[in-house]
């Protein structure tokens, strides 16, 4: 049965800090939903009510696109391994690019640079669901990938601003990121 509560607790903060995967979904208000799974050790909880990931630059920027349209956000959460959870956060969403004020007092918390970043993508919570995940298969953690990281690398700082540029202004629906 679906739990419903306004924040985080400090079982489901430490549940987050075990996860290895997250999910992010948004939608704009016409035009289509996107779900995009997340690793790389990026997604952070600042607070009760407030968590977020470093974003990096990949083959879309549907997230900055979609809260630019409505700001609805969703993280989900789910155990592959051990007991059985889903945990959803809900809220409102706000990009924080390089370029913006509040990145530099929010961008140490995230750790060492990522080759590639574009931004960071944080929730203001406004309810937290769980829900019993016994449907959810049991996967062994065989590590990253490290496809990503290497193309950035490859790439350089000018080559993905450029490819930002080209590739991650607009949605897939042409909606401005």
């Amino acid at each position: 049965m679906a739990k419903f509560m306004d924040r985080l607790d400090d079982r489901l903060m430490a549940f987050i800090a075990a996860q290895r995967m997250f999910f992010v979904g948004t939608a704009p208000n016409h035009g289509r939903v996107n779900l995009s799974p997340k690793g790389l050790n990026t997604f952070l909880v600042l607070s009760p009510q407030r968590a977020g990931y470093l974003d990096l630059t990949g083959s879309g920027n549907e997230t900055a696109a979609h809260l630019r349209d409505n700001g609805r956000l969703t993280f989900m959460f789910c155990a592959f391994e051990g007991a059985p959870l889903i945990l959803r956060l809900y809220g409102t969403g706000q990009v924080v690019r390089p370029a913006d004020e509040g990145w530099l007092a929010l961008r140490p918390s995230f750790g060492d640079t990522i080759p590639g970043e574009r931004q960071i993508i944080l929730l203001h919570i406004e309810s937290v669901q769980t829900s019993c995940g016994f449907g959810v298969p049991l996967y062994t953690h065989e590590g990253e990938r490290q496809q990503l990281i290497d193309w950035a690398v490859k790439k350089g700082e000018d080559g993905v601003r450029a490819y930002q540029a080209d590739r991650n202004a607009r949605s897939i629906d042409g909606l401005p990121a």
